[in-house]
């Protein structure tokens, strides 16, 4: 039997996924279980020895509009999966698994399109994100909120001597570096520029190096907070391969509500998370990482105000994020590091 299963969401939403691989494994030893997700997040679930393989969908590139999905649809039809679970929602998932005419489609009941899924199963929303993916399994493996062990986020980094030679030859030893990653793919998501510098400088003045990494759209961002300090920037010049390596090894991470979070919760790595304009409770929060601190301004009415972030503070004031003091960082980290 052949299996698929589908993520093509955010780089982080495929992190916070890799649970249902071992489920479906545990369900079906004897399958054959393959994983679609986005060009970008295949880095992330490419070593995984329970997957037999990865399927690229570049549904904003080359497989866009029909023509792409039905080219991609006949590509799932010659590999005759018996089955589908779809974890994405999205309307161009449901057609594609039935313009692929997989047997067995199990989907979200609140996926649009969901009448295209043989099987449908509530998401609960008031769950981690981690649990919610679970629930497309519950008939099978039970509630996933009574689930124990808590479920573990599988991730398999290369090995130091996998980097690329120039990069290794830059970097400090392993486990005594600081990384922060202060991007996001929401602005208000973001915490300030001038926060992360502060917490920087505080980090290189206790001799702790200091690593400053993102994708190639936030190398702006960390040129800001790096201007002038001596700390290595990485922005926009790694891989995710490398970006998986840096934060397994990092003494501490400091980051916002992004992919670097969820990487950090894999390693279970000391984490300073910061929340400006979404909150925990949206269920993408630490997950299992007894050394995680999650900061973030308690005290304003306006917050959450969208739950993914947003391009713009609906008010104008950005207090969420510049308005969040460095010293309350500073604290966090003081008191992680002296554990």
């Amino acid at each position: 039997m052949r299996i698929l299963l589908v993520q093509t969401s955010f780089l982080g939403d495929t992190v916070l996924s890799t649970p249902v691989i071992a489920a479906l494994k545990e369900l079906h030893p004897t399958a054959e279980l393959w994983m679609m997700t986005t060009p970008a997040a295949a880095a992330l679930v490419r070593r995984d020895p329970l997957l037999a393989g990865i399927i690229p969908f570049a549904k904003r590139r080359e497989e866009r509009g029909p023509g792409g999905l039905l080219r991609l649809a006949g590509r799932l039809r010659e590999m005759r999966f018996s089955r589908a679970y779809a974890l994405h929602r999205s309307a161009r998932t449901a057609l594609l698994l039935a313009a692929a005419r997989i047997p067995r489609r199990i989907g979200f009941t609140s996926a649009k399109l969901s009448f295209f899924y043989h099987e449908t199963r509530p998401r609960p929303q008031a769950l981690h994100d981690v649990r919610r993916n679970l629930a497309l399994l519950a008939p099978e493996i039970g509630p996933p909120e009574e689930l124990s062990p808590p479920p573990k986020l599988r991730l398999f980094p290369p090995r130091e001597e996998e980097l690329p030679s120039e990069l290794r030859t830059r970097l400090p030893a392993a486990g005594s570096y600081a990384l922060l990653t202060p991007g996001s793919a929401w602005e208000t998501k973001r915490w300030s520029t001038a926060g992360f510098r502060a917490t920087a400088k505080y980090l290189l003045e206790r001799k702790i190096p200091v690593i400053l990494n993102g994708g190639p759209e936030e190398a702006e961002i960390c040129k800001a907070v790096g201007k002038g300090l001596p700390v290595l920037n990485l922005a926009g010049t790694t891989s995710l391969d490398s970006a998986l390596w840096l934060s397994q090894n990092a003494r501490i991470v400091v980051c916002n509500d992004s992919l670097a979070l969820h990487l950090a919760s894999a390693f279970k790595v000391p984490c300073i998370a910061l929340f400006c304009a979404t909150v925990p409770a949206f269920g993408f929060g630490p997950w299992r990482n007894p050394r995680a601190v999650v900061v973030a301004r308690e005290d304003l009415s306006c917050r959450p105000c969208a739950r993914h972030g947003g391009r713009r503070c609906p008010r104008d004031t950005w207090e969420c994020s510049t308005g969040l003091p460095a010293e309350r960082v500073i604290t966090a980290l003081k008191a992680l590091l002296a554990k």
